[in-house]
């Protein structure tokens, strides 16, 4: 039987509570599952808010930047091919313009894309787009 066409829940991550490094590492890993199952899949993102001025935080949880932007590399034909869509959100008291910054573009992660501060929102468009 294919289950391609048949709707599916999406995936909610809530890394909300981590440091954004850490957070980082646990939607990549996540993210990584879930192209592995070679399933269709949509992804609702909860994200920390990121950390204040320019300069990152040292990565505590012994994960780099390089080796995050080599994951990432390593999974988005898995992304391109079988995410329908990724939801990013923002803490709702994190000001809009600092919530934007959690959002990365759809070329980043070869898959649609959108952000809000607003779960029920995120869910919804999630939602809709793992049933297609």
């Amino acid at each position: 039987m294919d289950l391609r066409g048949a709707a599916r829940e999406p995936r909610e991550i809530d890394a909300s509570g981590l440091p954004m490094d850490q957070a980082q590492a646990l939607v990549l890993d996540e993210l990584r599952a879930l192209t592995e199952r070679a399933e269709p899949f949509a992804a609702i993102l909860l994200m920390p808010a990121p950390p204040q001025g320019s300069t990152p935080a040292p990565a505590a949880s012994g994960t780099s930047t390089a080796e995050r932007v080599r994951t990432l590399k390593l999974i988005r034909p898995g992304l391109t091919e079988l995410c329908r869509g990724l939801a990013f959100v923002a803490p709702a008291d994190l000001p809009a313009e600092r919530a934007a910054s959690i959002h990365s573009a759809e070329q980043l992660w070869g898959c649609p894309t959108m952000a809000t501060q607003d779960v029920t929102a995120a869910r919804a468009w999630a939602g809709a787009r793992a049933g297609d």
